[in-house]
């Protein structure tokens, strides 16, 4: 993994309804958790900003929002919690690949990371680069998108 720092400054989600959920700053080093029995289309529904947001940025924070959800207090995922995300919820993109030498590159890599644990960056490095590699967008390039 990359081990990069993050670029990004702290920024306020914009929430509003449950008073729990207050609009102050929150650092993407360690995320504030929301409670996990609140699915995350409805985490999602919660940010002010993303109602009129995009596909791409819906996507986006929806990525975010499982590795919060799933992360330590610090904002950290642990190896096993990391390959869980990626058995559970990335299977369609890793469904054969396991004899790849890409991705097997790829998780040993994950094995190796010297912290023991992912930060947010290099949790989406590991999933774009399983994604990049995988039969899943192979199959989605070949979609037809014009009549």
């Amino acid at each position: 993994m990359c081990g990069c720092m993050h670029s990004t400054q702290d920024q306020a989600l914009h929430l509003e309804g449950d008073p729990s959920l207050s609009a102050a700053p929150t650092s993407t080093l360690a995320p504030r958790k929301m409670p996990k029995s609140i699915s995350v289309s409805k985490q999602l529904a919660s940010v002010k900003a993303l109602r009129k947001g995009s596909d791409l940025e819906k996507a986006i924070a929806t990525i975010a929002l499982i590795f919060r959800n799933s992360s330590d207090p610090d904002g950290k995922l642990g190896k096993a919690t990391a390959k869980n995300l990626l058995q559970t919820q990335f299977r369609n993109f890793t469904e054969g690949q396991e004899t790849k030498p890409k991705y097997k590159d790829l998780l040993s890599e994950l094995d190796e990371h010297t912290e023991n644990k992912l930060d947010f960056e290099d949790f989406m490095i590991l999933l774009l680069s399983i994604t990049v590699t995988s039969e899943l967008l192979q199959n989605i390039w070949s979609v037809k998108i014009m009549k």
